[in-house]
């Protein structure tokens, strides 16, 4: 199979590292495709930026369903405009924030996620209390980094992210942490050693997700509030 996984941003090198997350746990026989959001940020930190991301997004879904993607994953922690990437798509449309809440259900009581900027936390809690487990999330932490931060060799930006992981874990209670931008994919299994906790990338789980779907046979309705756009 198939599977597009999709950067909304316009930095060709974290599309480099989530493809190599999702290729890490896509099974034998599929083939990750990934696209890098064209003419939208470098990075997505807040509204105006998911905003103006969308049109290139919009783009590589409908490139994906072009070239007969089988499923697809929108690599951004803040989900961006998953409602209309489903409308356009054929095939299921994971957000990583979602996969990535719905499997911490799974395998903890509680969580916690970390992310970059205190600006994106409301915007997650906002998502989880969409996704329905607002109330399994302890907290919403930042590691007061940027997101090209991430992309700097020798910047303090892993070593941030592990220090909140540890207090979530120690002061929050948190069972799980998820890692709260696409950014982070390559530190997963750094951190799940370093920090004697579950670390979840909602890349890798995305993907898996995506996989399950297409090979049970379930694709995205096409009955009611995922219909195709009307013609205008």
């Amino acid at each position: 199979m198939d599977i597009w996984v999709i950067n909304p941003n316009a930095t060709e090198s974290m599309t480099a590292k989530i493809a190599d997350a999702a290729r890490r746990v896509a099974r034998p026989g599929t083939t990750i495709v990934a696209r890098t959001g064209q003419g939208g940020p470098a990075s997505i930190e807040g509204h105006a930026d998911e905003a103006m991301a969308l049109p290139g997004l919009l783009a590589a879904i409908r490139e994906a369903e072009a070239a007969g993607a089988d499923g697809i994953v929108v690599a951004c922690f803040d989900d961006p405009g998953l409602g209309a990437c489903r409308e356009l798509a054929t095939g299921p449309v994971m957000g990583i924030c979602e996969a990535a809440a719905k499997a911490a259900t799974v395998i903890a009581t509680s969580f916690g996620v970390v992310t970059t900027l205190p600006r994106s936390v409301p915007i997650i809690e906002e998502a989880l209390r969409r996704y329905g487990v607002h109330d399994r999330c302890r907290k919403v932490r930042a590691a007061s980094v940027p997101v090209l931060g991430l992309e700097e060799p020798g910047s303090e930006a892993r070593e941030r992210v592990r220090d909140e992981i540890l207090r979530a874990r120690d002061e929050d209670g948190c069972e799980a942490v998820i890692l709260g931008c696409a950014g982070m994919a390559d530190l997963v299994e750094w951190l799940s050693r370093d920090c004697a906790i579950p670390v979840i990338d909602g890349v890798a789980v995305a993907t898996t997700m995506v996989e399950a779907l297409v090979a049970a046979g379930i694709a995205t309705s096409k009955a009611g509030a995922y219909a195709a756009p009307n013609p205008k």
